[in-house]
């Protein structure tokens, strides 16, 4: 077993693991924080989502001894102080950027990664930035829309896919 302590949505967490222990499975099982998803333990559809040290990660290919003294930020730790939605979870909703909201934890958070450092995105920036998250539902284009409009950008300006 392996000690480890980390900041997780500004909160201090400890616990032991073992060697082999994925992140994202320190999260859900360990600590409770189920919004980050298990879609596919290959890294491929971007469902674990979460920031480490203000970088987005793939939790599922992360060890949580990697994030050992990390600062680690998940889907739960995006709400405003008040608990009401975030701009990106706003938008998310006002655009219709979700329909079964397996994907949208993921999507948020690598939102929130793109809007970090590029705040005023394309919509190709936008497509290529979330080429990593897979959405089995919507079509990507109010996912689109709702990144665009969370931006502070005209959605409208969308062209149909």
């Amino acid at each position: 077993m392996t000690k480890l302590s980390m900041t997780v949505n500004g909160k201090p967490v400890s616990g032991n693991v073992e060697g082999r222990t994925l992140l994202v499975d320190f999260l859900r099982q360990d600590l409770h924080l189920t919004g980050t998803h298990v879609g596919c333990d290959t890294s491929q559809c971007g469902a674990c989502t979460v920031h480490v040290n203000g970088v987005a990660v793939k939790s599922c290919t992360m060890l949580a001894a990697e994030a050992d003294g990390a600062d680690v930020a998940t889907i739960e730790g995006q709400a405003n102080a008040d608990g009401s939605l975030n701009v990106i979870q706003q938008a998310f909703q006002d655009h219709h950027g979700l329909q079964c909201g397996f994907c949208t934890p993921g999507m948020v958070m690598a939102t929130a990664d793109l809007l970090k450092n590029n705040p005023t995105p394309n919509e190709a920036d936008v497509r290529h930035h979330l080429d990593g998250n897979i959405c089995r539902c919507t079509g990507y284009h109010n996912i689109v829309k709702a990144v665009l409009a969370a931006s502070g950008q005209d959605v409208d300006a969308v062209a149909a896919e």
